[in-house]
């Protein structure tokens, strides 16, 4: 199956959820592709495709809902996968960083060694809104000497234009809205 078909009938399966997690937002809720199990795999499989041949060390994936495609998709690059979470949820010595929120700052945390220096990271999140979060992991990987080659999403939303603090490095969606 192509990657258009496979995103066509992803696009399908996504629901709408007026005014979630607040009033005048629209959730993208990807749960209904999740259950899936054929549908989950041959989105996988698109997702990688894009990446084959890139040798990747590691994916570099985003709590919570990035380690849901992030893990499958490590498998299919046969790279490591490594967690980038809120603070205080990771048990050893972690590498942390702020980001800016509509409404304040962030904080995300990634454990010291889990990038080497001179690995290539491909940093992956379910969802691209204004592009905070996925910098974030981005510097998280520099930081230890990680060359991040790319950014990996199921779903960009465009109008919010998060590409642009992605420096210019490949941008692979899924879907776009």
């Amino acid at each position: 199956m192509s990657s258009q078909s496979v995103a066509d009938a992803v696009r399908a399966r996504i629901r709408d959820v007026p005014d979630f997690p607040k009033k005048g937002i629209l959730f993208k809720d990807v749960t209904p592709v999740l259950e899936d199990a054929a549908l989950f795999k041959r989105l996988i499989g698109a997702m990688a495709r894009e990446w084959k041949g890139q040798a990747i060390d590691k994916v570099v994936a985003i709590e919570s809902r990035g380690f849901i495609f992030g893990a499958p998709l490590a498998l299919e690059l046969d790279a490591g996968f490594v967690i980038v979470r809120k603070p205080g949820k990771l048990p050893a010595k972690t590498l942390k960083t702020s980001y800016a929120l509509e409404y304040g700052e962030g904080v995300l945390e990634m454990h010291e060694g889990a990038v080497r220096k001179g690995e290539k990271v491909l940093v992956v999140d379910d969802l691209l809104a204004t592009g905070g979060t996925a910098k974030a992991a981005a510097t998280l990987a520099r930081g230890e000497g990680g060359e991040v080659i790319g950014y990996s999403f199921l779903v960009e939303l465009s109008f919010l234009e998060g590409q642009r603090k992605l420096e210019g490095l490949p941008v692979k969606a899924l879907l776009t809205y």
